[in-house]
């Protein structure tokens, strides 16, 4: 790809695509900046000769097809693709609807799905590109109060790691980002929904996290303006990392998780190793 790229940013309107969009901008490249709220995206970022705005409602494939075509319209292709747009639901699993959980899975797992299945076409035209999707560190590991978000950045993590070997062939690439705690708009009221308090066992402990989290909010070690800036760095590379993890808490995360596998696969490794099929063992038990 030639250094200058067109970028797609979805959830361009606050938070971390904001930061995004302005930085791939600084750095020369076209940007379509999509979001549903077209004038909060224009009050954001302002005006800018390399700035397509559009429409897009990420749960919404006909939104996803009508976003694509303008950025092809406006500038030609799509070089990066980058799937930001996110919100929470913070709750105990019991305590959070069914309605919720569905929810959150179409926006953080089925809503980036639903725009690389747009992008990809034109990517696969070009022979050349790069998905990068915003995951979470709760995708590496889980997290109490995050059962729903976990679950919906967990799929991300699978759904990614696969199609990365589906379009490899066709000079289309993947990344995976995963962010510890970074001063977003994640925690405020617009992007966060609590479950209900419903079951007493859990009152208690649902108040303190509330309290919790919504202090943390705005208060977050992570500088998003930074991270942005680290994802044009990476994705000017040739061969820009499967998964990065963004934040010193996103590198624990890995790090812890990788030594609890290694420990997990250990535990009962001669047990594990034991499940092959033998004809003596099917005899055995029919005898």
């Amino acid at each position: 790809m030639n250094s200058k790229k067109v970028w797609l940013v979805t959830g361009a309107g606050r938070g971390m695509g904001v930061d995004i969009v302005k930085a791939a901008l600084a750095a020369g490249h076209d940007v379509v900046a999509t979001g549903r709220d077209l004038a909060k995206i224009r009050n954001a970022i302002g005006d800018h000769d390399s700035l397509l705005i559009a429409s897009l409602d990420v749960t919404n494939p006909v939104d996803a097809d009508a976003a694509v075509k303008a950025a092809v319209q406006k500038f030609g292709r799509i070089d990066v693709l980058v799937n930001n747009a996110g919100n929470f639901y913070g709750g105990f699993f019991e305590e959070l609807s069914a309605a919720q959980v569905r929810s959150q899975f179409e926006t953080l797992l089925f809503g980036p799905m639903n725009v690389t299945r747009a992008v990809l076409p034109v990517m696969r035209r070009q022979r050349s590109g790069l998905v990068v999707t915003i995951s979470s560190t709760a995708g590496i590991t889980g997290l109490v109060f995050c059962s729903a978000y976990a679950a919906a950045k967990f799929g991300v993590e699978g759904w990614m790691e696969s199609l990365a070997q589906e379009i490899a062939p066709f000079g289309i690439r993947t990344m995976l980002v995963e962010p510890g705690f970074f001063r977003t708009d994640l925690l405020t009221a617009e992007s966060t929904t609590y479950a209900e308090l419903s079951i007493e066992d859990y009152a208690s402990r649902t108040k303190e996290t509330v309290t919790a989290w919504k202090g943390m909010s705005g208060k977050q070690g992570g500088d998003p303006a930074k991270l942005a800036a680290a994802l044009v760095a990476l994705t000017a590379q040739d061969e820009p990392p499967a998964r990065f993890a963004a934040g010193a808490d996103a590198v624990e995360a890995f790090e812890a998780k990788a030594n609890t596998l290694l420990a997990q696969a250990n535990a009962h490794r001669e047990l594990s190793s034991s499940l092959a099929h033998s004809p003596e063992y099917a005899a055995a038990r029919q005898a």
